[in-house]
Parts: structure tokens; C-alpha cells; sequence
């Protein structure tokens, strides 16, 4: 007969790794930018390396030219492309039980509540935390760089190893209330001031096809903007509320709020995902580690790791306003 442990290690082996899929679209339907970024495609898998290499088309071909005739072609080469590197995030999700909490629970049908309790707890811990994870400033102690990172405050930082203070193309679009891009005085955000302050921002990261796709609001901010729009709300989109959320249109863009995955208080994000990639690699999604027991401890323990980050190849196509 087989052991309370094995039995139970073997249940919640089987059962993450089957619904190991619905574990992350349960993740994304509580996170309107991580759905973006799955509907998008922009959730890839890497062999390896010492990092995650992100190309940078950051500069026109100095070759063009107008010419005549026989005039002497420019043949020059050109430095267009560079890269960020993005350092590889991991994370560890253990399954654990007690020998005496496995032995209490052996009968057929108590092992497999136990197991699939355990279960729901940790795809629950996943959820809330990856979700808080992609909105960080990626502050804390191994942890991914969410948009706190990318498309930061002050539109400045390192950034995929980039001192945009250098590099002054690596820097993100700002907004803010108080310092208005548009000049003059400080404004307060409002249902009556939330297109002043949106519209500046939205023709500096507009280049003619290129444009922000997605607005993810806290939720102060998008009851601004709906607020604002009393005469006509153009809701949008169906694949989106497909996901689970409402949003509302801002020129071409979703305006989604997202107040309870972790953004920031008095923000919003513009954000052309065309450049944003989820990177994971290829052994760590969420793949189980061999089984693990403890030598001194009466117990047994199902760990699943999920390694990679959250990268952009062009921060200047990113704007932030806030307060």
C-alpha cells in the first residue's frame, strides 16, 4: 500500500501539472495587463543564458540620403540596434503537509481533499502576489521589475542595465499633475481634468501607427475618466470582457482599471505592450522540482518554480500620469 506521503505528493503532482494552464489564466483574469500580454502573444520561453537579451531598435540608419546621379553613396555602417538585459527573476511555490496532517487524512477521499485544499491555497498565493509582482518596482529581494520599474515615476532609472540618465532615448513619458507637460500651473485630477492631463501625454507616445494599446488606471483615476465621459462611454472591448474586465475607450486604447492587482495609487499607465514581453524560461514555468523530503522532518514537500521577468524593448513608447 502506498504511503500517506507518496500518495499525496503523487495527487498534487498530478493535479498542479494538469491544470498547470489554468493556474496562469487565473493569474491573468485578475490582472488586465498580464491578459494583454498572454492575448498579445508577448508570453515567451527561453532555453537559458546568463540573462534575458532584449534588441533595442533605439536610432535611425545614418545612411539615408538624397543623391544624384553619380554622387557617392554614404556606405557607412550604422549602430541602429543595442540591448537591455533583463536578470532572470525566480520564483519557488512549495506544497507542503505535515507526516501526522497526511496520516490524519489517508483514507482515499480525505487525502484527496487535502491535497486538492493545498492546492487551491497555493494558486491562490501565486495569483495575488505575481499580480502585485507585475505592477513593482521590483524593490524587493529577487523580484521581477513591473511597471514601477519600467515606466517609472521620474521616467528615468536603470532599467535592463540602461542608465536612461545616459541614455536619454531609454527614457519613459511622465505626466504629472503637478508639473504638467503642457505647462502652466499644477492641475488636480478630476472627472472635469482627466482629458488635459491624458492628452498631452498621448501625443508624445503617438508616432503615426505606433501607439499606446492599452490604459491601466488605479481605480480613483479611472472613476475620474468615466466620470468624464458623461455625454457618450464607449466600452470596449470583446476580448477583453471575455477576460473578465469592462473598459472603456481612450482614442484607440483600452482604459481598464486595475485597482486591485497592485498598481499604485493615482496612476495611469499608457502602454504600448507592441514592447513589452513576459520572458520565462522553458524549464521554469511553473514546472515541478523533483521531490523534495526532508531528512530530519517527517513531512512532504512538492515545490514549482517559475523563473524569467518582465521585459520592454522601448521605454520611450511608455507614459506614466500621476499625481
Amino acid at each position: 500500500m502506498a504511503s500517506p506521503n507518496s500518495t499525496f505528493t503523487e495527487l498534487v503532482s498530478t493535479t498542479f501539472n494538469k491544470h498547470r494552464k489554468d493556474v496562469k489564466d487565473n493569474v491573468s483574469k485578475n490582472n488586465a495587463l498580464l491578459r494583454r500580454i498572454y492575448d498579445k502573444g508577448n508570453y515567451r520561453k527561453e532555453d537559458g543564458g546568463l540573462t534575458i537579451v532584449c534588441p533595442l531598435d533605439y536610432a535611425e540608419n545614418t545612411t539615408y540620403q538624397r543623391y544624384s546621379d553619380w554622387d557617392t553613396l554614404n556606405i557607412q555602417a550604422s549602430d541602429v540596434i543595442s540591448a537591455a538585459q533583463y536578470q532572470w527573476r525566480q520564483i519557488a511555490l512549495s506544497v507542503v503537509s505535515s507526516g501526522r496532517e497526511l496520516r490524519i487524512n489517508s483514507g482515499d477521499s480525505r487525502i484527496i481533499n487535502l491535497a486538492k485544499a493545498k492546492i487551491k491555497n497555493a494558486i491562490r498565493t501565486f495569483k495575488n502576489n505575481f499580480s502585485s509582482d507585475m505592477y513593482s518596482a521590483g524593490s524587493l529581494t529577487n523580484q521581477i521589475g513591473g511597471l514601477q520599474s519600467l515606466i517609472a515615476d521620474a521616467g528615468t532609472g536603470t532599467v535592463g542595465g540602461i542608465d536612461s540618465s545616459t541614455y536619454t532615448f531609454w527614457q519613459n513619458e511622465v505626466q504629472s499633475a503637478a508639473a504638467p507637460l503642457q505647462g502652466g500651473s499644477a492641475i488636480t485630477p478630476g472627472p472635469t481634468t482627466m482629458e488635459s492631463l491624458w492628452l498631452p501625454l498621448w501625443l508624445e507616445l503617438v508616432r503615426g501607427e505606433d501607439k499606446p494599446d492599452l490604459i491601466v488606471c488605479s481605480n480613483e483615476y479611472y472613476t475620474y475618466y468615466e466620470q468624464s465621459q458623461t455625454s457618450m462611454k464607449l466600452y470596449t472591448s470583446s476580448q477583453m470582457a471575455q477576460g473578465g474586465f469592462v473598459s472603456l475607450k481612450y482614442k484607440t486604447a483600452d482604459v481598464i482599471f486595475d485597482g486591485g492587482s497592485g498598481i499604485p495609487a493615482a496612476h495611469a499607465y499608457f502602454i504600448n505592450t507592441d514592447y513589452l514581453d513576459l520572458v520565462v524560461h522553458s524549464q521554469a514555468d511553473l514546472d515541478e522540482l523533483e521531490e523534495v523530503r526532508p531528512v530530519n522532518q517527517d513531512g512532504a514537500v512538492v515545490t514549482f518554480l517559475w523563473i524569467g521577468n518582465l521585459t520592454c524593448s522601448n521605454r520611450a513608447r511608455q507614459g506614466v500620469q500621476k499625481a
